[in-house]
């Protein structure tokens, strides 16, 4: 059982909130006490987008490990616990819709297991509200222990990336056919009759044979035909690269500050 002797530890050390698997739930926030007994009965988780969000988990079967805080729950139960403001201060009805979110039975009487008896005070401390006396369990004007000093607090806006796949890009090879045409010269012989006279240049040869006779004379003709032949040879080298390209996206998102108003302080008029 916790008791307030580790709240002010639990709070300096930036301890977590672990689940019952072991994983983190989220930081520990702020340690919601009893009114009338002063007994931790809530501790929020920080949870969401850089631990925005506040998530309440009760600490009725929570022990503590070092500067952590273990509850029998896992992350997801915690994170869709019923979404009450951590700033203000538990009603009945809300620590009760908590409890049977929980699966726990609300009770206004005192039990061993430290339950609620009745209301719940606000924030005991957290990590951000270390002021006054150490050791110094503060929350609202009703309770007993609380210093002499309000706290202003306000939220900042932290934005950063994160990488994610945004698609694919792959190099795909495939065949397609496509016509060439090309004028190719081809030559091919053709017959030429050609006549002569006799003369005392030829006589000799004219005369070189019988006087009548039957004979034959040939010739071969050739002509050029179109060969078309084929060869795959490498014409360039393909491949992927990336590119970093980087572009301004606004964010737009509400923040919350509190202000303390002086105005019922003697000498006090403004708002801070």
């Amino acid at each position: 059982m916790i008791t307030t002797d580790h709240i002010q530890s639990l709070l300096d050390g930036g301890g977590n909130v672990i689940g019952a698997d072991g994983e983190k739930i989220g930081g520990i926030g702020q340690v919601f006490v009893d009114d009338q007994t002063g007994t931790p009965e809530w501790v929020t988780a920080r949870t969401g987008l850089f631990g925005t969000g506040e998530s309440f988990v009760p600490l009725a079967q929570a022990t503590v490990s070092g500067d952590d805080i273990q509850v029998p729950y896992d992350k997801a139960r915690v994170k869709d616990a019923p979404r009450i403001d951590a700033e203000g201060h538990l009603s009945e009805d809300e620590e009760a819709t908590l409890y049977s979110y929980y699966g726990l039975d609300y009770s206004e009487a005192a039990s061993d297991s430290g339950l609620a008896q009745g209301e719940t005070s606000g924030y005991a401390a957290d990590t951000d509200r270390a002021a006054g006396t150490a050791g110094t369990v503060g929350h609202d004007t009703s309770g007993e222990n609380t210093d002499a000093a309000m706290t202003r607090s306000e939220e900042q806006l932290h934005v950063g990336t994160e990488k994610r796949e945004a698609g694919k890009a792959r190099l795909r090879k495939y065949v397609v056919t496509e016509n060439v045409t090309k004028t190719v010269p081809v030559s091919h012989e053709e017959v030429r009759i050609e006549r002569e006279p006799i003369t005392d240049a030829n006589r000799d040869a004219a005369l070189s044979g019988p006087d009548l006779s039957e004979e034959e004379h040939e010739v071969t003709l050739e002509d050029e035909r179109v060969v078309v032949d084929k060869e795959t040879v490498p014409v360039e080298r393909v491949r992927l690269d990336k590119d970093t390209v980087t572009e301004e996206e606004q964010v737009n998102e509400e923040v919350r500050r509190e202000e303390i108003d002086t105005s019922d302080v003697p000498g006090g008029s403004d708002r801070h």
